[in-house]
């Protein structure tokens, strides 16, 4: 198992480039199954997950060709299994956004429980609700098995605005009998970036950045060339790096377009900073102070469906309000275990009281130490590396396979902006 070992308390600073958005490349690559024609995807991200996706659509039937740069050829003219390999599904939960495509192209899918992050009970309901009003029948022995002779167009409410269910729905009704509308939709960018791929390749698709969606189905889809956008997850851990390391960093092609919540929730921290464009410039040496809510009340920063403060940033807003001077209340409200990762950060020296699975107190400034860690997921784990990078003396993180599923190239990354960051061990 590879480590992360981190020598902290460098600035971090220079100029680095946006990676593509990993929650955007998933379901785009899982969507290249609807035709038989060539899809070209353009700035999908180096990691873990894009190359188990990849690999899944391989065994499936579809050639992927790489090309320099992020950008693959994928052409599936022969859908040769309608399984999930059992294997490839428990590393990656994204492995269920096959469903949708799989079950509009041959009427049938098989998918084991997928994996993915431990950050508590993500369920899967919704996807089956959406599918079976499609007109898909579901079996549940151990293994999910879904069947349709036709899929018909049907006005779905949602349980819950879940991404990957509403991208499911998405995809099974592009080419439905008829119109489907999909109410209580989720609205994310990566959700819109399936639609407007989806668009180029003749669905209609209306609503597009809304939680109503419009999709009248087509008879076929053709080939089309996509680039997606920049990953807002990525560019937010980056911000966060910069400053609380007193780093001046700029990161290019970074769409701040997307990132209008996550500006308020980080000035509540006395972070700032300016676009130019599509590049950000955060400003080094900040003086990081908690603002307060007005009457001089403590402020809270808490998560929420798109466009609310995104909940896979919370972990690491958690680290960069225990660099502030002040108390802040985090509160997380979507996932029960993803605040646990706090007693690592308590041990390093944070003040943080973890009031409930969903709340923590945080109060800064705070000295950190170095520790030894091990990630959970990719967010606390990205999260741990930042508190490392701004400890006092050595940390060491384990499984940062689980890091690396979500940030391209990261130690080689942050060594380019004067990260003083090794990776041991062999590949995991």
């Amino acid at each position: 198992m590879s480590t992360y070992t981190i020598d902290g308390s460098y600035p971090i600073g220079g100029r680095i480039t946006a990676s593509g958005n990993k929650n955007a490349a998933l379901p785009c690559i899982a969507a290249s199954l609807l035709t038989e024609e060539e899809i070209v995807l353009q700035n999908i991200p180096d990691i873990e997950d894009v190359s188990v996706m990849l690999e899944i659509a391989e065994k499936l039937g579809a050639t992927v060709t790489q090309e320099k740069g992020g950008v693959y050829r994928i052409k599936a003219s022969d859908i040769v299994s309608s399984e999930i390999p059992s294997d490839m599904a428990k590393s990656i939960r994204a492995s269920i956004l096959f469903a949708g495509p799989l079950l509009a192209r041959t009427g049938k899918v098989q998918l084991p429980p997928p994996g993915g992050d431990v950050i508590g009970r993500r369920r899967l309901d919704s996807h089956f609700l959406a599918l079976s009003a499609l007109g898909g029948r579901i079996e549940v022995d151990g293994m999910f098995r879904i069947t349709a002779n036709k899929l018909v167009g049907e006005d779905i409410f949602l349980d819950e605005a879940s991404v990957t269910a509403t991208e499911n729905a998405i995809m099974a009704a592009v080419l439905a009998d008829g119109e489907t509308i999909i109410s209580n939709a989720a609205s994310e960018p990566h959700v819109q970036d399936l639609c407007n791929m989806l668009n180029t390749m003749g669905a209609n698709i209306t609503g597009i950045g809304s939680n109503i969606l419009y999709v009248k189905g087509v008879k076929k889809l053709q080939g089309t060339n996509f680039r997606i956008g920049a990953d807002f997850m990525e560019t937010g851990s980056y911000i966060g790096l910069a400053a609380v390391t007193r780093g001046d960093l700029e990161i290019e092609k970074a769409d701040p377009k997307h990132l209008r919540m996550t500006r308020l929730a980080f000035a509540k921290l006395g972070i700032h900073w300016e676009t130019d464009g599509s590049t950000i410039h955060i400003p080094g040496g900040q003086t990081l102070k908690v603002v307060p809510d007005l009457g001089g009340m403590i402020p809270k920063i808490d998560d929420a469906p798109w466009p609310g403060f995104p909940a896979d940033l919370t972990s690491i807003i958690t680290v960069v309000a225990t660099q502030v001077e002040g108390t802040t209340l985090i509160h997380e409200k979507m996932f029960e275990s993803r605040m646990f990762f706090v007693d690592k950060l308590i041990g390093m020296g944070a003040r943080i009281i973890l009031c409930d699975p969903h709340r923590a107190v945080v109060s800064g400034p705070c000295r950190l130490r170095g520790g030894e860690l091990v990630s959970p997921d990719v967010r606390a784990g990205m999260a741990m590396v930042i508190a490392a990078l701004c400890a006092e003396g050595k940390s060491i993180i384990h499984n940062v396979y689980q890091i690396e599923r979500g940030y391209e190239k990261l130690a080689e990354r942050l060594k380019s902006l004067g990260a003083r960051i090794e990776r041991d061990g062999a590949a995991d």
